[in-house]
């Protein structure tokens, strides 16, 4: 499991509090993190250092669903996040850690992604794949500027 991880990088023409607000309040996150054909359910979300998380993806065709929660270990607001996943299928046991960089860059934000201890049943190209969905799916949420009328 040790060197089943993803890395991945973008730049976003957005600002970094839109970004880590993404990736921080229930609602937003449960927009684009789950990948295409998914839905998310949001049951708890505290985002600060030691809170914790639950939420769901639910396959939209055959509504069956995986839930998963973990551990906020560090937030350093517009900069960083790094979060523990666990699944709550025994199937996929040990401990996930996902690190985000948020970075500001002269024609945007910049954001560095890194997911380690991926359980040997995903395998790593598979979640790739669904992170490159997810990431699509944020940058639609956080590019647009749309004033209040």
């Amino acid at each position: 499991m040790a060197d089943n991880f993803v890395s991945l990088h973008r730049v976003l023409t957005t600002t970094p509090e839109k970004v880590y607000r993404a990736f921080t309040e229930a609602a937003a996150i449960a927009s684009w993190l789950p990948p295409y054909g998914f839905l998310c359910v949001v049951h708890n979300m505290e985002p600060k250092e030691g809170g914790t998380f639950k939420m769901s993806f639910i396959n939209f065709s055959t509504g069956n669903s995986h839930s998963f929660g973990g551990k906020y270990i560090e937030l350093k607001s517009n900069e960083f996040i790094k979060y523990t996943d666990t699944f709550d299928d025994p199937n996929l046991p040990g401990e996930m850690t996902t690190s985000v960089w948020i970075k500001e860059v002269m024609c945007g934000t910049e954001i560095k992604i890194s997911q380690e201890n991926i359980p040997s049943a995903i395998p790593s190209e598979m979640c790739y794949l669904g992170w490159q969905e997810s990431l699509e799916k944020l940058k639609k949420l956080v590019e647009p500027e749309i004033p209040d009328a």
